[in-house]
């Protein structure tokens, strides 16, 4: 449990009378492996921020917060969003206490609660629709990697809604497994009953935990089987989706832990309908758990990457507001320092309750593979643990044996096979993410030496300028639109990063900012770095063509030959630069900017597709030398600087 103030001791009677005072606001919860209930309660404040959130009461006194964050709150970071009004609900915790699991099972109502015109708001055939739009219109067009788009399964409920919560409680208590939070949250005019698999972030003793889940399969009749686990876990799509999302998450862990992250996995969430693949990142950060909480909104997972563009997807194409889904409920607790811990898993897999009405959110990972029809069915069974539960679906079937108790479901992660395909994932990854990161173990190449990072609106600059800062470079990150001439006329690198987007979008004042920023880099001579949608900017001002791809190279791995030397890469992009095949230098008469002198080039042989430049004072990389997916990305990154500053 996080925090050092330990529930007192209750019995099931408190859940009675908080359910019979219509005043009371309360919230019930079982962790991950808890053999207790806890038992939460206290008033309720509506407040505009995060940082608004009352972690002290009239006295400077600590105080227990619950917050319900909603999707809307991305706000704080600039983000769009459609504006439901969803407030930022802090119950302030004045009673604290814990109920043995079977007595409160005991005690809570089992009784069904009957539901009205149930299904989904938006048929098979409509969300297929949306997927295929947002794979042709999305990613096809280089806006991301990967988006979540939802939709609600929807009910009327002619139920007292503290029963109906209490009801669905213990529901998913005893028909689904596996869950890191299972809650009912009752506060004035809403309820939240849910069993989320996925912790978004923590905070404890200074250790900052995230923890992405993604890839998802669908239990078959009968029940999972090592084979037919097998055959997921050998699935491009899956592992590439689960990937992209680890790489999303550590471009948060690098602007919120001092140390960048380190990964842990891949693990198994074996669920009761559905299993996911995991891992686990970890960092050390001393920042306020608010701050904490704010710069790592929202997960990816339940959004997509880059966030930023993935929020302007959502709301392109999502049809109504998200209220709660995909935010968090945010628990903080005083800890013996005099600060807080913070313990906030993802609202998913949660039933919402108002005015009558039920909502169960679901939403699919699209990604360039994704087939529409498999993205419903992701949906459906991403609904089913919880309308399972809650009766509106069948529950899943347990095997009762001879002597009438049920039988344990097996855990497959203990499979040895299971266990050795899981692990040899990592054989694709980049060791410097894996590996502790701890200061006094640093190269130091660049030792003195300055650099800005301008960030195009994709936070893989956050990873870029941590590796940067391993190779012994002092790093600032200025975004784009705060890139002043002055501030990086003075530095003596440059790297202008990643973002989404047509590198040949003339309307876009974001291209064309960073478009003028690499011609004035150029024409200063002057050491620059570019990176991705950068270097395709740069490959255009010195005469090299660009082209969409046939098919986007979104969390793809390759191995190339950069300038002599073969390295395992992670691309993200949809367009390219492009050569004849079989050209290895341009000289100035064949450039459209002959200042540059002599440009070398690294291109497939085949397609001509430019994979990296280099010339007197700047180098350039199409793939992100920071993700995970780049093994040899350090290396590879050490000689483009080097190059660059030489």
């Amino acid at each position: 449990m996080t925090g050092t103030a330990a529930p007192t001791p209750a019995s099931a009677d408190l859940i009675a009378r908080l359910a019979a005072d219509p005043a009371a606001s309360f919230a019930l919860i079982v962790r991950e492996g808890g053999e207790v209930v806890e038992v939460l309660s206290g008033p309720v404040t509506d407040v505009d921020l995060l940082a608004d959130i009352p972690l002290a009461d009239g006295r400077g006194r600590p105080s227990e917060v619950l917050a319900l964050v909603p999707y809307r709150q991305v706000r704080e970071r600039g983000f769009a969003a459609h504006d439901d009004g969803a407030p930022l609900r802090c119950l302030t915790v004045e009673e604290h206490a814990a109920i043995p699991l079977a007595e409160a099972l005991d005690a809570l109502p089992s009784a069904a609660i009957p539901l009205a015109d149930a299904g989904f708001d938006l048929d098979d055939a409509e969300y297929a629709a949306i997927v295929r739009n947002v794979i042709a219109e999305e990613i096809g067009r280089g806006e991301g990697a990967n988006f979540v788009i939802r939709r609600d399964f929807v009910a009327g409920v002619d139920a007292e809604p503290r029963t109906a919560a209490l009801t669905w409680f213990r529901a998913l208590l005893e028909h689904e497994r596996g869950a890191y939070w299972t809650f009912a949250i009752v506060t004035p005019g809403h309820v939240a009953v849910g069993a989320s698999p996925e912790a978004h972030v923590s905070a404890r003793e200074g250790v900052v935990t995230m923890n992405p889940i993604s890839g998802t399969f669908r239990h078959p009749a009968g029940g999972a089987t090592a084979e037919t686990l097998t055959e997921f876990l050998s699935s491009t799509k899956e592992t590439e989706e689960l990937f992209m999302v680890v790489d999303e998450e550590l471009k948060m862990m690098s602007a919120v832990c001092s140390d960048g992250g380190r990964i842990t996995g891949p693990h198994l969430k074996e669920m009761s309908r559905l299993t996911h693949t995991e891992y686990v990142l970890r960092g050390r950060s001393r920042l306020d758990p608010r701050d904490i909480l704010r710069e790592t909104m929202f997960a990816p997972t339940v959004t997509g990457s880059p966030m930023q563009n993935a929020c302007a997807v959502i709301r392109r194409h999502e049809q109504s507001p998200r209220g709660y889904y995909s935010g968090v409920a945010a628990l903080f607790t005083p800890n013996a320092e005099g600060g807080h811990d913070l313990d906030a898993p993802i609202l998913i897999r949660t039933a919402y309750l108002e005015e009558g009405r039920l909502r169960v959110p679901v939403g699919a990972t699209l990604v360039r593979h994704s087939d529409p029809y498999g993205e419903v069915s992701e949906t459906h069974g991403k609904a089913a643990g919880v309308l399972g539960a809650i009766g509106a679906i069948p529950r899943a079937i347990t095997i009762v044996p001879d002597d009438d108790e049920p039988a344990p479901a097996p855990r497959l992660g203990d499979d040895p096979a299971i266990a050795e395909l899981l692990t040899s994932r990592n054989a694709r990854l980049a060791p410097f993410w894996m590996q502790e990161q701890e200061p006094g173990a640093r190269t130091a190449p660049f030792a003195g030496r300055k650099a800005i990072v301008v960030d195009a609106e994709d936070r893989f600059t956050t990873m870029l300028a941590h590796q940067l800062r391993h190779l012994g470079l002092d790093v600032d990150i200025v975004h784009w639109s705060a890139a002043d001439d002055a501030r990086l006329d003075g530095a003596e690198l440059v790297v202008s990063g990643p973002g989404p987007g047509d590198p040949r979008d003339g309307e876009s004042p974001r291209i064309a900012r960073m478009r003028e920023l690499v011609v004035r880099r150029l024409a200063q001579h002057r050491p620059l770095l570019a990176v991705c949608l950068s270097h395709q900017i740069l490959s255009d001002r010195i005469g090299v063509g660009l082209a969409p791809l046939a098919s986007p190279h979104q969390g793809l791995q390759l191995s190339v030959d950069l300038f002599g030397e073969t390295a395992s890469i992670g691309f993200y992009n949809t367009f390219t630069a492009r050569v004849t095949p079989g050209v290895t230098v341009l000289t100035p008469s064949e450039t459209r900017c002959g200042a540059v002198g002599d440009v070398e080039i690294a291109a497939d042989p085949a397609s001509g597709d430019v994979y990296a430049l280099r010339g007197a004072g700047f180098a350039s990389v199409q793939g992100h030398l920071e993700s995970i997916l780049s093994r040899d990305g350090m290396r590879t990154l050490e000689r483009m600087v080097g190059h660059a500053l030489s």
